[in-house]
């Protein structure tokens, strides 16, 4: 443990090492193990949860003293004797909750400590399991003094079984060691340096993406137990296929056509790992024999369809006739439709029921090609934003008002996608876009990278693995982002992207593959790998600020190249200006409202163009929400690129992209606007040397700016 930390310290000192580290030939083909279990913690008849969410006790610690209190063992007593401790909320970002400007800008680790009682009942033939949804950046966690887990990497989850090292009955400490350093090998990387102060040399970290660097035990805490025989995973892939048996009546399922589609089957392939199961005396391999699942799928109160599975491997094959399809925000009256699965664990003894596990399941299909993105057979254009896990005083903590909130602003926009940027975001979050329908584009946490390294290889491709297991069952999530304007122009970057992309195809082939490139198209190295090119530019505003007439061409040149080039579908993945809420200016300048919306305005007229070539299949402003950067000259208060204020209020040009956004799902897909889009109303008056004769003219689903014909009889 103590080198570990050491090794931090030295990491960027020689620059021999670096250059080491840099070199295109450390590209290695080592894949990370794979990921085990982390179902989500769901309540059942087999399952109980505990919440170990709340006030901890919070201890800082140094950068150049980071290993004090491992050296002295600070995990095996009482935080408190070891010095005064805060009280810190969990789950919560440490940065913005004292007045503290060191704790605020703290570079290395802190302390926290939580002590909990757990009942008898819970050591009755059960395993008791201790799950984190995230800690930045990495973590040691002790549990009474033992150490019981590590983890690496932040923004996922981890968990381990604690059953025994719990003391039943009794007090428990619960102590965690989080660590926020980013070097050149972690997943984002970043840099420790030091500047000379009037107190001496002061070691602060550095990087190059445009966020705050929050840390600390960002998303809850629980404690949950399984059977000792449970079930531990599941993956699900679907599939909609056509029936050629079917010749039943469109309507005899009483249904909506909209609802369901008539002649089509849903097909829910399964995976179901059992853990904990004894070996067989004589084979000396787990006694699989032993058990066999029940799984049934319901909607609603309704059984749909179930299955039984015996033997060896727990596989197979549901059967959904003429499904309700899971279909994004507007693009179907019935949007983000959830079945649920349910899995029973049975001994094949006695048949008595040994584990249960519920889980959300939508049914769709995913295709691609050349020129499109399609969702259950039909042509797709994503239309949302870039966003950022980010609000006031809980920094990236998790936070169930702000969520509510922004699905409700998402909705209110008539956006059906966004990406999440820059790292993944939080389980509950993608259980709000499934049941919500709005499509994820899922990234890693791999944004600027720059120095492309055998152990940063390594921990992209495990940022990649973890994240896939954890969202592969999620149908709001479909494709994976594996990076953000990593620095492809480099030579290195090609045989590093090379081999990320052959890793994540071994991982999951049901998914497009895109990463968000800004590195101009003739240096880029990237590109050639992607099934989906996104690509980012902010026209008028870092290229040519204030020229508002270059943005057109731009953007239709741009996206024409990468298409002509690539033979993909392109899509723009980042586009717009910062605004300071409530400035004002005529004619527009940068930093206003009114710039901003003419930026947009200029946008619209290029992907209007770019859409009728057929192959431009969505566009994301950036930003959903102001949020925090660290201190720059270029940034009043963070970034200011949002459409909604960091208080989720909107500036003047939500009200515009609510008419951009509501406008294409009107052209693609027929829906209806807001009630609260004001219907017209004209009264007309015809007279031609005879009595007048009076009419009006009513419409309800028209949009600002549209043009509708009305014939007068």
């Amino acid at each position: 443990m103590l080198w570990y930390y050491l090794c931090i310290a030295v990491l960027f000192v020689d620059s021999g090492i670096a250059g080491k580290l840099n070199s295109a030939k450390t590209v290695i083909k080592k894949d990370p193990p794979s990921t085990q279990g982390l179902l989500y913690p769901f309540e059942s008849e087999s399952r109980d949860i505990r919440s170990l969410d709340g006030i901890w006790r919070f201890l800082k610690g140094g950068y150049n003293d980071s290993t004090k209190g491992l050296v002295e063992k600070w995990y095996a007593t009482d935080l408190d004797k070891i010095k005064p401790t805060l009280a810190m909320p969990v789950p919560a970002s440490y940065n913005d909750l004292t007045t503290d400007e060191s704790l605020r800008d703290h570079l290395g680790v802190v302390w926290y400590e939580r002590k909990f009682f757990v009942s008898h009942d819970w050591s009755l033939d059960k395993r008791v399991w201790l799950r984190f949804g995230s800690v930045h950046y990495s973590a040691i966690v002790w549990l009474n003094g033992v150490e019981v887990v590590r983890h690496d990497i932040g923004h996922l989850p981890f968990e381990v079984e604690i059953t025994d090292h719990l003391r039943f009955g009794a007090q428990n400490r619960l102590t965690v060691l989080c660590n926020n350093t980013l070097t050149r090998s972690t997943v984002p990387q970043g840099e420790v340096v030091q500047l000379l102060t009037d107190a001496g040399n002061k070691t602060f970290q550095t990087y190059t993406f445009d966020f705050f660097n929050y840390a600390g035990i960002h998303r809850s805490v629980v404690l949950y137990t399984t059977p000792k025989v449970y079930i531990q995973d599941i993956h699900i892939t679907t599939d909609v296929v056509v029936d050629s048996n079917d010749d039943e009546d469109d309507e005899a399922s009483g249904e909506k056509e909209a609802d369901r589609i008539s002649g089509n089957i849903g097909i829910i392939d399964f995976k179901v790992t059992i853990a904990g199961v004894d070996c067989n005396e004589v084979t000396e391999s787990p006694d699989f024999q032993s058990y066999y699942l029940h799984l049934q799928l319901r909607a609603a109160d309704e059984i749909v369809v179930h299955e039984m599975c015996k033997g060896r491997t727990f596989n197979g094959t549901l059967r959904v006739k003429n499904p309700i399809l899971w279909w994004p925000y507007l693009m179907n009256p019935v949007y983000g439709y959830l079945y649920t699965l349910e899995i029973y664990l049975h001994s094949a003894t006695d048949e008595s029921l040994i584990d249960v596990y519920r889980m959300k399941v939508g049914i769709r299909k995913i295709q691609w090609d050349e020129s499109s993105f399609l969702l259950n057979g039909q042509k797709v254009y994503l239309h949302g934003f870039g966003r950022h896990e980010d609000s006031d005083l809980r920094g990236k903590g998790l936070d169930y008002a702000l969520l509510t909130r922004d699905f409700n602003l998402l909705k209110w926009i008539g956006a059906n996608a966004y990406r999440t940027s820059h790292y993944p975001y939080s389980e509950e979050s993608m259980q709000f876009a499934d049941e919500n329908g709005i499509m994820i584009i899922d990234e890693c946490s791999s944004v600027n990278t720059d120095y492309f390294g055998a152990d940063l290889l390594y921990n992209h491709k495990s940022a990649l693995e973890q994240l896939i297991h954890r969202d592969r069952n999620h149908p709001s999530a479909i494709m994976w982002s594996i990076a953000n304007e990593p620095r492809t122009q480099k030579n290195q970057s090609e045989p590093y992207f090379r081999e990320i992309m052959r890793y994540v195809k071994t991982l999951d082939l049901t998914r497009p593959l895109t990463a968000a490139i800004n590195v101009e198209i003739g240096k880029d190295k990237l590109a050639q790998f992607l099934d989906i090119i996104s690509f980012n530019r902010y026209n008028a505003w870092y290229h040519n600020a204030g020229h508002l007439d270059t943005i057109s061409i731009a953007v239709k040149t741009e996206a024409i190249n990468w298409n002509k080039k690539y033979k993909r579908p392109i899509l723009m993945s980042e586009y717009g200006a910062d605004t300071l809420e409530g400035l004002h200016s005529l004619p527009e300048t940068i930093w206003s409202e009114d710039y901003q919306i003419a930026l947009f305005g200029q946008h619209f007229k290029a992907f209007d163009y770019l859409i009728k070539q057929n192959w431009f299949i969505g566009e994301f402003v950036w930003n959903f929400a102001d949020f925090k950067t660290e201190q720059a000259f270029t940034r009043v208060g963070g970034n200011k690129k949002g459409v909604f204020t960091r208080n989720r209020q909107p500036k003047s040009s939500a009200h515009l992209l609510r008419e951009r956004y509501y406008g294409l799902c009107k052209q693609f897909y027929e829906c209806e606007v807001p009630s609260d889009f004001l219907p017209y109303s004209i009264h007309w008056r015809y007279r031609v040397h005879r009595p007048a004769v009076d009419g009006e003219i009513c419409d309800s689903n028209s949009l600002p700016k549209e043009c509708i014909d009305f014939k007068l009889n």
